[in-house]
């Protein structure tokens, strides 16, 4: 969204969600943003997805691998407790923290800031025809 249009965004309403370490930050207003079939509507995956924010899903956000493993930095009490199927597959998570989630099941359940980490080694930048961000050597 461009800035002019979060500056319409009443303060009450306005969610903003920072994805490091990219420091890549979107703002929207909770409620209208529309669901683009990735994760549960209104997940981490689902805003990446929505703006074009690379969070890899091997298996298509439904819970079933740990691809989009990421860790909640802020805004913890805005966002959907863990159900039984989401912990269950974290335990398969590497390096799993007390703030792992993940960002295709954990939802924000209403407007404020947000801060997540997308772990180094779960950033697979080749997956889904996305390209390196380095040069490649042959």
């Amino acid at each position: 969204m461009s800035e002019a249009n979060t500056k319409n965004i009443p303060a009450d309403k306005l969610v903003r969600v920072t994805f490091q370490p990219e420091g890549k930050t979107v703002e929207f207003e909770y409620g209208t943003m529309p669901y683009d079939h990735h994760g549960k509507p209104m997940s981490f995956l689902d805003v990446a997805e929505n703006f074009g924010i690379f969070l890899d899903h091997a298996c298509g956000g439904s819970c079933a691998c740990t691809t989009c493993h990421i860790w909640v930095k802020e805004g913890a009490p805005g966002i959907s407790e863990a159900e039984d199927d989401e912990l269950d597959r974290l335990d398969m998570a590497a390096d799993q923290q007390l703030n792992s989630r993940l960002g295709c099941q954990a939802v924000i359940t209403g407007p404020g800031n947000y801060v997540v980490e997308i772990p180094k080694w779960n950033r697979n930048y080749t997956s889904e025809g996305k390209p390196l961000d380095m040069a490649v050597q042959k």
